[in-house]
């Protein structure tokens, strides 16, 4: 999946002669911290905060008066991986997406991007979420889906990262399996090694869930 399949229509660019209270009207109209400034000709100048907005003294400054503010975007053809990591890299709520020299094509909320993520990661499917640590040495995907499967379970998504806050040489693997008791796939994995870190089963009532979920998707956006 690329982002040019995940613009949002509704986010409407600035332009230059747009006024810094102009800007931040929109954005908390459209619910946003970032919109992308295009020129008349189409090119994409500058993508805005409203923290950079409300720094602004004068209300009344056009967009094009002000200097130094960057344009980071993305080509339509990036794959959503990559837009993932440039949103939470740089914490932004709305990606610019433009061609190579400079065209405007549209922008991206971090939302949707998010959303689509989580869809193919399988969130959205009955199951259980296993987080797994292990040393990067030792990882193998063959392995590890021959384990689980051995145990009468299938690998619905995963996802591999690796943080500070794991010992150096480590990795956390994410596993979306497609049952609810994962007795047995934990006994094979962690006899084989694995370290069964948390477990995420949606077995558990609404709220738990809720709250399960949203702790996954903060692993996604590390």
């Amino acid at each position: 999946m690329t982002v040019q399949y995940l613009i949002s229509p509704d986010l409407e660019p600035l332009v230059p002669t747009d006024t810094v209270g102009h800007a931040i009207y929109r954005l908390a109209e459209l619910d946003v911290q970032h919109l992308p400034v295009v020129s008349e000709e189409g090119e994409l100048l500058a993508l805005v905060s409203e923290d950079e907005m409300l720094e602004v003294g004068d209300l009344g400054t056009t967009l094009g008066a002000l200097v130094g503010l960057g344009a980071l975007s993305v080509t339509p053809e990036v794959h959503l991986f990559e837009a993932a990591s440039l949103l939470s890299v740089h914490h932004l709520s709305v990606l610019p997406v433009a061609e190579a020299d400079g065209e405007y094509v549209g922008a991206v909320r971090r939302r949707v991007l998010f959303e689509e993520l989580a869809g193919m990661l399988s969130t959205g499917t009955p199951g259980t979420i296993l987080i797994l640590e292990v040393s990067l040495r030792d990882y193998s995907l063959s392995v590890l889906s021959h384990l689980i499967e051995q145990s009468d379970a299938k690998v619905l998504s995963l996802a591999t990262q690796s943080d500070g806050a794991l010992s150096e040489g480590m990795i956390r693997v994410t596993i979306k399996l497609n049952v609810t008791d994962t007795s047995r796939v934990r006994h094979v994995l962690e006899h084989h090694g694995y370290r069964v870190a948390a477990v995420f089963n949606e077995q558990g009532d609404d709220d738990e869930l809720s709250l399960r979920v949203q702790e996954f998707m903060r692993y996604l956006e590390v």
